[in-house]
C-alpha cells in the first residue's frame, strides 16, 4: 500500500484564538526592509532567502546579474580551442542528449554557430540503440564526415575512454557537461562544469543548456574582440533563451539563482518566441502567448519534445528545434505529439505490471528498494516508470529493461537516499553508471541482478530509517478560508516562477466542512468546502478515490488559484492532499 503522506508546518500554526494567517517576527522584519507583504517575506524565508540581497535578487531577476561565463573552469582553454577551429574552417560537430535538456543545448549551440556562418551539424545518438554519452561507433561516423571538433553538450564527463578514443583519431573535444563529475576524472580536453572541485563559477546547479549558453555567450563575447561582427550582424542570445528555460526547467535544476534569471526571462520571450518550433509546440499544446508558466514547460511542452528521443528517434525533436519553415515546424510538433501519447500508453503498461507484481509477489512490503527487470521493457520510459513509482511508494526505484544478457537501467530516489553517491559504492557491479541525486542510468550485466538488489537494500537499510518512507508535504503555512483573496493570490504569482527549489506556496486549512463532492473526469475530485461561513470551489486532481465525501469535516493542504472559465475569474483551490 502507498504511505500515507505527513504534513510538515514550515511556519508556526495558528494560535487557538487567531481568525487569521500571522507571519513571524522574522517576516515581518524582512517584510518592512525588504518592501515586501508579510506573506511574500513569510515565503521566502520558508525557500531559505532570508536577507535583502538574496531578497533583492530573488525579487528582480534580471539579465544583468548574470555571472561572467570566464569564471568557470575550463572555459579560456574551450575558448581557444574553439576559435582555432573557427580559424581552421574546420566542421564542428554538437554532440548532445536526447531528452529535452540535451535538445535544447544542442539546438541553441547550433542555432548561434549557424546564424554567425560557421559550419556545424549535430549529433544526437539514439537511447534504445547507443544509450546516454560518447560511443565509438558514433564517434567514427563523426569523424568519416569531416569534422575536426566536437563539443558535447549535457553528457561526456563520464566518457574518458571514449574521448581518448576521438582523440586518436585526430579529432579535438570539448566537453561541456553538468552531471556530477565521476570519482578519478580525468579527460584530456578542455572542460566546462561547474561542478569541478575547484571552478569559481558562483551557482553550481545549472542544466547542460545552461552551460551551453554560458558557452555560446563567451564564444560570442571572444569574437566581438576580434571584430568578427564589424561586417555582419552579431545575433541576441536573449532570443534564445526560451530555449534555455525550456531545457532548464525539464531537467528539474533548482529553479534559483542564475537559473531563475534564465527561467523568468526565457518564459517571457517564449510568448513571442523566435523559433518555428517552440511555437509549433505551443500551438500543439495549446499554450497561448500570454501566461506562460514554467508548469507549461515542465508538463505540456517537455514531454513532447522528450517523446521521439524516448521513443527511438530523437532526430524529430531536433529538427523541430532548429528548422526554420513553419509548416515543416509544425509537421514535427504533431509527430512529437503522436510519439508522446504513444508514449504514455507504453508507461501505463509497464508500471501497470510492476504494480502487479507488488499486490502479487510476497515479500515487497517489507523492502525499503525497489528494483524491477524484465525483457522486452522499452528502455526510453524506465525512468519516467520509476518517478511513478517513487511517486506511489516513496522508495528508491530501479526499472531494467533486459536485452541479450545486458540490463539497462533508470532509477529515481527520495531525499534521504543519494542514489548517485549509492551507486558508486556499488560500481563494481555496474559496466556504466551515471547521474544526479535523485535520478541515475545504468547498465549492468544480467547475472549482477540479484546481488544488486540485495546490496542496494542492504545499502538503503544503513542509509536511513522507516521514518524516511514517509512522504512529507512541507505545507508553508496554516491558514483560515478568511484570509483566501484575490490580492493574496496576485502576492503570490509575483514569486514565481515556480519549479524545483522554489515551489507553488502550498498552505492548508483544518476543520473544513464538505459540502458537496463529486467525480469530475473519472479520476478527479471536484469539493465545495466552507469554513466559519467562507466557502469554495475545489479541486483534487487524480484523488476521485476520496469519493464520497459529502458532509463531511476534513482537514485539506491545498494551493489557491484563479481559475478562468467561458471569460469568467473566480478563486477555486487545488487540493495536493486531504
Amino acid at each position: 500500500m502507498p504511505p500515507d503522506k505527513a504534513w510538515k508546518l514550515k511556519t508556526p500554526s495558528l494560535t487557538a484564538h487567531a481568525s487569521h494567517w500571522q507571519p513571524t517576527p522574522l517576516a515581518s522584519q524582512l517584510s518592512s526592509e525588504a518592501g515586501l507583504t508579510p506573506l511574500q517575506a513569510q515565503l521566502l524565508i520558508n525557500r531559505g532567502i532570508s536577507d535583502r540581497e538574496s531578497v533583492r535578487s530573488f525579487m528582480r531577476p534580471q539579465l544583468a546579474d548574470m555571472a561572467d561565463p570566464m569564471m568557470m573552469k575550463g572555459m579560456d582553454e574551450a575558448i581557444a580551442t574553439i576559435l582555432k577551429s573557427i580559424d581552421n574552417k574546420e566542421k564542428i560537430t554538437i554532440y548532445g542528449d536526447y531528452d529535452a535538456d540535451g535538445l535544447t543545448a544542442t539546438a541553441l549551440l547550433s542555432n548561434f554557430l549557424s546564424s554567425i556562418d560557421i559550419p556545424v551539424s549535430c549529433y544526437i545518438p539514439n537511447r534504445l540503440n547507443e544509450g546516454y554519452g560518447l560511443n565509438r561507433e558514433a564517434i567514427g561516423k563523426i569523424a568519416s564526415n569531416g569534422t575536426g571538433l566536437i563539443i558535447t553538450v549535457d553528457c561526456g564527463i563520464s566518457n574518458g575512454e571514449e574521448i581518448s578514443f576521438a582523440r586518436s583519431l585526430g579529432l579535438k573535444v570539448v566537453v561541456t557537461d553538468h552531471h556530477q563529475m565521476p570519482i578519478g576524472f580525468h579527460v584530456n580536453c578542455p572542460v566546462i562544469n561547474p561542478h569541478q572541485g575547484d571552478c569559481l563559477f558562483p551557482f553550481k546547479d545549472l542544466a547542460g543548456v545552461g552551460v551551453a549558453f554560458f558557452l555560446a555567450v563567451a564564444i560570442r563575447a571572444n569574437l566581438r574582440k576580434r571584430g568578427w561582427f564589424k561586417s555582419k550582424p552579431e545575433p541576441d542570445l536573449k532570443e534564445y533563451l526560451d530555449l534555455v528555460a525550456l531545457g532548464t526547467v525539464a531537467d528539474r535544476v533548482p529553479l534559483l539563482g542564475q537559473n531563475r534569471i534564465i527561467v523568468n526571462s526565457g518564459i517571457n520571450i517564449m510568448g513571442m518566441s523566435r523559433w518555428p518550433g517552440i511555437n509549433a509546440m505551443k500551438e500543439v499544446a495549446e499554450i497561448g502567448a500570454s501566461e506562460i508558466t514554467a508548469d507549461d514547460l515542465a508538463f505540456r511542452l517537455a514531454p513532447r519534445l522528450n517523446a521521439p528521443g524516448r521513443m527511438g528517434d530523437p532526430e524529430i525533436g531536433l529538427k523541430m528545434l532548429t528548422v526554420r519553415d513553419p509548416h515543416m515546424a509544425r509537421e514535427f510538433a504533431l509527430e512529437a505529439n503522436t510519439m508522446n501519447n504513444q508514449r504514455q500508453n507504453v508507461e501505463k503498461d509497464i508500471f501497470k505490471q510492476i504494480k502487479g507484481l507488488i499486490k502479487t509477489t510476497e515479500g515487497f512490503n517489507g523492502l525499503k528498494t525497489l528494483v524491477f527487470a524484465e525483457e522486452g521493457w522499452h528502455k526510453g520510459v524506465l525512468g519516467i516508470v520509476a518517478s511513478r513509482l517513487v511517486d506511489k511508494y516513496h522508495c528508491p526505484s530501479l526499472v531494467f529493461s533486459i536485452q541479450d544478457g545486458t540490463a539497462v537501467g533508470s532509477g529515481r530516489s527520495i531525499d534521504s537516499f543519494n542514489l548517485y553517491v549509492a551507486l558508486g559504492q556499488l560500481s563494481h557491479l555496474f559496466e556504466r553508471f551515471g547521474g544526479h541525486a535523485h535520478a541515475a542510468g545504468f547498465t549492468l550485466k544480467v547475472e549482477n541482478l540479484d546481488n544488486l538488489k540485495n546490496e542496494l537494500e542492504a545499502l538503503a537499510n544503513d542509509t536511513f530509517g522507516d521514518e524516511d518512507l514517509i512522504p512529507t508535504i512541507e505545507v508553508d503555512a496554516e491558514i483560515m478560508l478568511n484570509d483566501i483573496t484575490r490580492k493574496m493570490i496576485r502576492e503570490i504569482k509575483i514569486l514565481s516562477p515556480f519549479g524545483e527549489g522554489n515551489p507553488e506556496p502550498l498552505f492548508c486549512a483544518r476543520s473544513l466542512k464538505v459540502l458537496g463532492s463529486r467525480i469530475v473526469g473519472e479520476r478527479h475530485l471536484k469539493l465545495r468546502v466552507r469554513q466559519e461561513g467562507k466557502s469554495f470551489e475545489a479541486i483534487g486532481f487524480g484523488l476521485a478515490g476520496k469519493y464520497p465525501l459529502d458532509g463531511k469535516t476534513i482537514n485539506m493542504a491545498f494551493i489557491p488559484e484563479l481559475n478562468r472559465w467561458n471569460g469568467y475569474e473566480r478563486i477555486q483551490l487545488r487540493v495536493i492532499d486531504l
